[in-house]
Parts: structure tokens; C-alpha cells; sequence
């Protein structure tokens, strides 16, 4: 299982990018919302991703934040969204506002994605209530993994731990926004256990 890959950005296109890891190219599908926030070829990329296995073939979908993984996670569990139609969705709402959309029930909201029907929008909706946590937590837990650093090193140790990895992006966003972009890894893996415990 390919969990994340950092590396050089090679090429983009509408919904994909590939990364150049130690001379292998990795081609990946990716939301619109994280293709954005790659930066310019060439540039150095951290990118959490996930493999889906079919028969026929193996997809590598990859996100910029643990938030982003986790709601594509959550959409292909219901019948129908495949990782196509999960990045669609990501595309136009991220995780807090796909969670918001969701705690509301607001189908129409979920629809705006492109080959999302309105039957489809209310079987995400119904299926995902109660799953996607509090829309708040979601918001922080949007935070960016491509920096890398400290705040990259205190989501494995928090995930190490057990933490679910919404869990711990919340913890260390608040953590960072508590000590700032300069905070070391000892410091901010304390104040998010800290915040994860409350």
C-alpha cells in the first residue's frame, strides 16, 4: 500500500499530476482544489494518497491534505461513488463543507459536483450522516501536508499512535496555530496531544 509520496513534480493536467520519486514517475489523480495548490513544475511535493485495485487495473488517487483522504474515504464507501465521481465532489466542496452539506442534509449542495445526480446526492447524504464529524474539526483538519517539516513529522507521530488521521490533523492544526510555523517537533507533538485529549 502506497500511503504518501514526496517528490519532484513533473507534470500536470486537468485531474491528474505525475511525481518523479527517485526517477520513477508516479501518476496520480488528484481534486482540483489539490492540482491548485501544487505550485510550479519542478517543485518538491508531499501528497497523501490512497490505491484502489481493480481487475483490470490500479489507480493511485492522491490529496494534499489528511482531511481531503479521509472524506474520499468516507464518499467511496457508498455505493455508486467511485474515486472519479469522490474527487468531482472534493473538487467543488472540501471536507468541511462537504461535512456541513452533509450534517444539513443539503443534497443540492453534494449535486453541484459533475456526474453527481440527485439520487446519488441523497444516498451520500443519507449514508454519510453522523460519519463525517463535526464541520468545524473538518476545517481544521483541511490543513496543507505539502509543507512538509515538523507539522508532517507530528501527523505520523500522532498517527504512530493510533490516531485516526482527521483526529490528528485537527490536533496539529491547532497545535500549530497555538505555537506558530516556527514551533519544533518536540513542542507541537505535545501541545496535539494536549489538544487531542480535551
Amino acid at each position: 500500500m502506497i500511503a504518501r509520496l514526496t517528490g519532484t513534480l513533473a507534470e500536470t493536467t486537468a485531474d491528474s499530476a505525475v511525481l518523479d520519486v527517485a526517477g520513477v514517475g508516479y501518476q496520480v489523480l488528484a481534486s482540483a482544489r489539490t492540482l491548485d495548490a501544487l505550485g510550479p513544475i519542478g517543485g518538491t511535493v508531499m501528497l497523501l494518497t490512497e490505491m484502489q485495485v481493480r481487475e483490470d487495473s490500479m489507480t493511485l488517487f492522491a490529496f494534499g491534505t489528511a482531511g481531503e483522504r479521509e472524506s474520499f474515504r468516507h464518499l467511496t464507501s457508498v455505493q455508486g461513488v467511485g474515486g472519479r465521481v469522490a474527487l468531482a465532489i472534493l473538487s467543488v466542496l472540501d471536507p468541511a463543507e462537504l461535512a456541513a452539506a452533509v450534517s444539513r442534509g443539503d443534497k443540492a449542495m453534494v449535486a453541484r459536483a459533475n456526474g453527481v445526480g440527485p439520487k446519488l446526492a441523497m444516498r451520500i447524504v443519507n449514508e454519510l450522516a453522523g460519519k463525517l464529524g463535526n464541520p468545524a474539526l473538518a476545517a481544521t483538519a483541511g490543513t496543507p501536508l505539502a509543507k512538509g517539516g515538523a507539522a508532517q513529522d507530528a501527523l505520523s507521530a500522532l498517527a504512530n499512535l493510533g490516531f485516526k488521521p482527521a483526529d490528528a490533523s485537527a490536533a496539529v492544526a491547532a497545535a500549530l496555530a497555538d505555537l506558530g510555523d516556527a514551533a519544533t517537533l518536540d513542542a507541537l507533538v505535545r501541545r496535539a496531544l494536549r489538544k487531542a485529549a480535551k
